[in-house]
């Protein structure tokens, strides 16, 4: 499969999606969405970990302004700057939600509008310390989308979410790993090697257990307490039919490390 905008490999069992549209700070046009949707459905298919950054200067500079972002027009020639959420961001958005095995974002240079709510999609969120989080919506006369009035709020809380959107202004790698919006922050060089560290060590996980965890949690940013509860008992007991937890029980009582499969 080819890509124009952007780069897909799979290294053992981690598949590596990278923005690569340098020119525009990979901008996330139509056509990027499109092939970003192709990747997260092959790395489905072949991976057990997957990694998304951005190549260059910048992890995603947002959408791609020059092009045909509104998606069409409504009558009267009026720009429906909702269409290609509908048609493209949103459903992105999801897929990243839905994806079947832990997504680790690495995030270098900007991650700004759109960018940075898929960023902030990553079930571990990797920051350069060259990164920076910016909902630049208020710039352009828009408000922030691709989920950000819901991700912002449940990750670093009403208030700095608030501050975020209205002011418009960069939040530095630092005070995003202090806000508790990321879960690292690493130097430039080492970006990707600790991303690939830690993705290898999600892929030799119980890959099946993994992806019942982040959809636990992911969902438990919505349900209460007592929805919850139900959830954790139902999917226990689809883990505890799995191999890995038999083998995971049996290397526990041998005192030996587990070889999990993902089955």
């Amino acid at each position: 499969m080819d890509f124009e905008k952007i780069s897909y490999a799979l290294e053992n069992d981690i598949a590596v999606i990278c923005f690569d549209d340098p020119d525009t700070m990979n901008a996330a046009g139509i056509d990027t969405v499109e092939e970003l949707l192709l990747a997260f459905e092959k790395a489905e298919d072949e991976a057990r970990c997957t990694i998304l950054t951005g190549k260059g200067r910048g992890f995603c500079s947002g959408a791609n302004l020059s092009g045909d972002v509104g998606g069409g027009s409504k009558p009267k020639g009026k720009p429906d700057a909702g269409k290609a959420l509908d048609s493209h961001y949103n459903p992105l958005i999801q897929v990243m939600r839905e994806h079947p095995h832990p997504v680790i974002t690495a995030v270098n240079g900007a991650a700004a509008g759109v960018g940075c709510s898929i960023a902030l999609m990553g079930d571990m969120v990797i920051a350069a310390e060259s990164a920076y989080f910016l909902q630049a919506f208020r710039r352009i006369g828009l408000v922030p989308d691709g989920g950000s009035t819901w991700l912002l709020p449940r990750t670093i809380g009403r208030v700095r979410a608030m501050e975020m959107a209205l002011l418009g202004e960069k939040l530095p790698a630092a005070r995003a790993l202090e806000w508790g919006m990321v879960n690292r922050v690493v130097s430039d060089d080492s970006l990707m090697s600790e991303a690939r560290e830690l993705a290898g060590a999600l892929s030799k996980g119980p890959t099946r257990a993994l992806s019942i965890m982040r959809g636990l949690i992911w969902d438990g940013c919505e349900n209460d307490l007592e929805t919850q509860l139900h959830a954790e008992r139902n999917a226990q007991r689809i883990a505890g039919r799995t191999s890995d937890f038999k083998e995971g029980v049996t290397a526990f009582l041998e005192k030996r490390a587990a070889e999990f499969t993902g089955k």
